[in-house]
């Protein structure tokens, strides 16, 4: 037996309010009392009526949603800017749709055309695009797209993020004012590592040891990546690390070494993973504010979708190195 689909007017029936009341609290209730409002909230809860978003969306060219890319939900860094992006586009109504690219353009390309094709307000992507049709629909369609975790002169649209080539370069000055000269890299394989590491042997002026790994990382990768280091170069003094979760590998490999850390090998991580701290030792890091990305990227593409020009279509959030145990020796 077919189940009646509960509608606004029903909604509104039950509240005792006229049906455009009903349908401006539930969607500008900036127009109507708070008690209005709780009166037709009270009403959709005893109703079970759900709200039609595709409907008045079409009505609006709105639909109040955002698209979020990211290369894997699950690496630690990339956490505090999806839940500083979630509370600050809900607070203005908005819900965050998120996509994994997996570090694959291919995957990419096939995800921004899927949200172009939903017509989200906007996209944030975990990043930089290439020039592809992908990214140009995203420009001819006038969707906003706010590009993160990196920085460029030249963005699609916007961009919230830092230089990697100076997270590098700060990186090896930080280990030439240790005096160390015989230091290694462990790294990803993906592009935003490969800048990182290019800012840091330019730094350092020559090459240096270095053991890449698939992208994402994590302890397993880590330990691996020190025991080719190690082997191919016994004398190491730090190592650098694309990411916390490979340092922590790293870490755990001097351990069962018998190595000391940081008197015999320093390690360094990258991200600023909250775990780092707890580490034993506790884990050096450039830290990245991932929360400030997120609400910097949300507060520009809200100003984007309300007709308004952002103050700044380019931020750059910079970086901290911070010092712990792993290279306090």
């Amino acid at each position: 037996m077919k189940t009646k689909s509960i509608t606004l007017h029903d909604v509104a029936r039950a509240a005792g309010v006229s049906l455009i009341t009903a349908s401006r609290a539930l969607g500008n209730p900036g127009r109507v009392s708070e008690a209005t409002i709780a009166r037709v909230q009270q009403a959709v809860a005893e109703t079970g009526y759900i709200p039609n978003l595709l409907a008045g969306g079409l009505k609006s060219r709105r639909s109040r949603t955002v698209a979020a890319l990211v290369p894997i939900i699950s690496v630690p860094q990339f956490l505090p800017t999806i839940e500083a992006l979630t509370t600050t586009l809900d607070q203005e109504g908005y819900q965050l749709i998120l996509g994994q690219t997996g570090y694959d353009r291919g995957r990419e390309e096939a995800l921004l055309n899927a949200m172009a094709g939903r017509r989200v307000d906007g996209i944030v992507v975990a990043g930089l695009l290439n020039d592809t049709p992908a990214a140009r629909r995203l420009r001819d369609i006038g969707i906003p797209v706010v590009e993160t975790w990196d920085l460029s002169e030249h963005p699609l649209d916007m961009l919230v993020g830092f230089s990697h080539r100076k997270v590098g370069s700060a990186v090896a000055q930080f280990f030439l004012s240790k005096g160390w000269r015989n230091v290694g890299l462990a790294t990803g394989d993906d592009q935003r590592a490969a800048v990182r590491r290019e800012g840091f042997v330019s730094t350092l002026g020559r090459d240096v040891p270095t053991a890449v790994v698939p992208a994402p990382s994590n302890v397993g990768s880590g330990r691996r990546a020190a025991a080719e280091l190690l082997d191919k170069a016994p004398g190491l003094r730090a190592v650098f690390c694309s990411a916390d979760a490979l340092a922590e590998g790293v870490l755990t490999e001097a351990r069962v070494r018998g190595l000391r850390v940081p008197q015999d090998l320093a390690v360094c991580g990258f991200g600023g993973a909250d775990f780092s701290a707890h580490l034993a030792p506790s884990l050096t890091t450039v830290h990245i504010d991932g929360a400030a990305i997120g609400a910097q990227a949300a507060r520009i593409l809200m100003a984007s979708c309300r007709g308004e020009a952002p103050e700044e279509r380019i931020v750059d959030v910079g970086f901290r190195i911070v010092e712990r145990e792993s290279t306090a020796g």
